[in-house]
């Protein structure tokens, strides 16, 4: 019983779309939210009010995982503020899996020809992946892209991270790059710029 509350109270902090039912693995990612809400001081005034709404996790290449937890879009700035401590208590929870939470965004499709409908610039595919790439490289920022093509067609792009977030996120690279070919299939490299000493 005392089990089965519990529980119950660690789902408040899930929400999935349509009322559909949490899996098992994000009912264990929910769980661990609500006990850092219950057993972490710093922490426990900012995730009263936040909750998730799914969570998966990815293979990454040489049996690493990452946990990939989806939030709210309006709670984006909410996460953003306690990015850096939440990722790593999270991580410590999940030992051995890089954390990466991205907002839910939604992608429309472009409005059919002589349609009145105007698509917003931040539901086209562009804008939703470029937002989504900001989000896995938290808390680091981009500084610059590079596209690169090769002969038969394929492309890969060069993502420059700002060196100031180095050290939260160098053993990360990896993780970040696989997330982000799961989640939109693009090839990225993601390198710091060499600064000259």
């Amino acid at each position: 019983m005392v089990g089965d509350l519990k529980m119950f109270t660690a789902l408040k902090k899930i929400q999935k779309a349509e009322g559909a039912e949490p899996s098992e693995f994000e009912e264990s990612v929910a769980q661990a939210l609500f006990d850092l809400e219950n057993t972490n001081s710093e922490l426990k005034s900012d995730l009263k009010d936040l909750f998730i709404n799914s969570a998966t996790q990815i293979d990454i290449s040489g049996n690493r995982k990452a946990v990939v937890i989806h939030v709210p879009y309006r709670l984006r700035k909410a996460y953003r503020k306690i990015h850096v401590r939440l990722v790593r208590e999270l991580e410590k929870k999940f030992s051995g899996k890089d954390v990466v939470i991205i907002s839910t965004r939604k992608i429309m499709r472009p409005p059919k020809k002589g349609s009145a409908v105007r698509r917003p610039r931040s539901r086209t595919l562009t804008s939703v992946h470029e937002n989504i790439l900001e989000d896995v490289v938290q808390p680091a920022e981009i500084v610059g892209k590079r596209v690169r093509y090769h002969l038969d067609g394929s492309k890969i792009m060069k993502i420059f991270l700002d060196p100031k977030a180095r050290n939260d996120t160098e053993y990360k690279l990896e993780s970040f790059s696989g997330v982000y070919r799961k989640l939109c299939g693009k090839d990225v490299v993601f390198e710091y710029p060499i600064t000259e000493a």
